[in-house]
């Protein structure tokens, strides 16, 4: 979803049910670091440099920075038995060249999804199906559906963390879909997604859960939304079906299910005011986020390539200038600037040896 999760390429890989006996450790026996050479590059990614991959195998997805650009935080699985379904982890950036170590700082229950750093660096927010079922939950039936979907677990709560995972604080207690929280740079608000009114609105409230508001009222899929650097704005990925495509998506979304294969980005004042739609691009564009100037939005899309291979894209804030960033050949996606500036951290299906494996990559940004 924001999250969430992923478009084709990281869904239809998420591993089967259950909770994992034990979390994995900080230090993964799978991970692996090869003598660091700048191959991970294509040679049109005139803007990337020095481009390191931080996980090996298994699905890793929505990493995103503290606000210090000192961490991240993320979401895994693997194909085994360790990690059935999405649970968060933290990490310390490495040097060029030095391994990633990280730990899991959900409970390794249910499913997770979402993570953000909280201003003050420790705290973390991420979703959690886990008070709901401590299993993983059931995954649709994409072939009988006949089509391509993402399901939205009324299960998921809110919950607060720390980079540690030493406690777990449930924010929200109902019966809703409540995730894809991100916060304010301001260190004031947070925005997530919710069902609380029906429909896939975005939501703001203060970091204590209290001052809930409902920002978006068009009827359609509102998430992944993110503040601008100066917190004074909030892009977010949007649908808006009309017709008969309006009726279908409401079926879908009684069964708990969208389909998100016709995506455009938007943008609007932090209160949800002076909307304005950014792209018309055709096909799914989602995964927005904000370039440091807060005058360009970086995002994952397929609108030229079309089916499972994305790429990545910057945008004005009119909807002029498009420019590709990156050229693979199958999935990149989740972007995110760190908050100096200075790396671009995203998420990959790149050098994962013909396998269906999605990892982390992070490389110094050049204007």
């Amino acid at each position: 979803m924001r999250h969430f999760i992923l478009l084709f390429a990281l869904l239809a890989v998420l591993s089967a049910c259950g909770s994992p006996e034990k979390k994995e450790e900080a230090k993964n026996p799978e991970s692996r670091v090869e003598p660091y050479k700048d191959t991970l590059r294509y040679p049109q990614e005139k803007h990337l440099k020095n481009v390191q991959q931080l996980t090996f195998g298994g699905d890793n997805a929505e990493a995103y920075f503290s606000f210090d650009s000192k961490m991240l935080v993320f979401q895994r699985t693997t194909r085994d038995s360790v990690i059935p379904c999405d649970q968060i982890f933290t990490g310390v950036i490495p040097a060029l060249g030095e391994p990633f170590d990280y730990k899991m700082v959900s409970t390794g229950l249910g499913r997770t999804t979402c993570a953000y750093f909280y201003p003050d660096n420790d705290t973390i927010i991420y979703a959690s199906t886990s008070y709901f079922d401590e299993a993983c939950p059931p995954e649709p039936d994409m072939r009988k559906l006949k089509k391509y979907v993402w399901p939205i677990y009324n299960s998921y709560e809110l919950v607060l963390t720390d980079r540690e995972g030493s406690f777990q604080h449930r924010l929200t207690n109902n019966d809703y879909y409540d995730a894809e929280a991100t916060l304010s740079p301001k260190g004031d608000k947070m925005i997530f997604t919710s069902t609380r009114s029906g429909d896939l609105e975005l939501w703001v409230m203060n970091l204590d859960g209290t001052g809930l508001k409902q920002i978006t009222h068009e009827l359609g899929y509102d998430g992944g939304a993110f503040f601008s650097p100066d917190g004074s704005k909030i892009v977010w990925r949007a649908s808006r079906p009309k017709g008969e495509d309006a009726e279908q998506y409401k079926k879908l979304l009684a069964q708990g299910l969208i389909q998100p294969t016709n995506l455009e980005l938007f943008i609007a004042d932090a209160d949800g005011s002076n909307v304005k739609q950014v792209t018309s691009l055709g096909s799914a564009n989602w995964a927005p986020n904000w370039h440091p100037s807060g005058e360009k939005l970086i995002f994952a899309s397929n609108h030229k390539s079309g089916g499972r291979t994305f790429n990545l894209f910057l945008v004005n804030l009119d909807g002029s200038g498009l420019e590709q960033i990156t050229f693979d050949n199958t999935f990149d996606a989740f972007p995110m600037f760190s908050f100096d500036g200075k790396k671009l951290v995203w998420c990959s299906n790149r050098n994962n040896g013909n396998t269906r494996d999605t990892n982390v990559f992070i490389a110094d940004w050049e204007e």
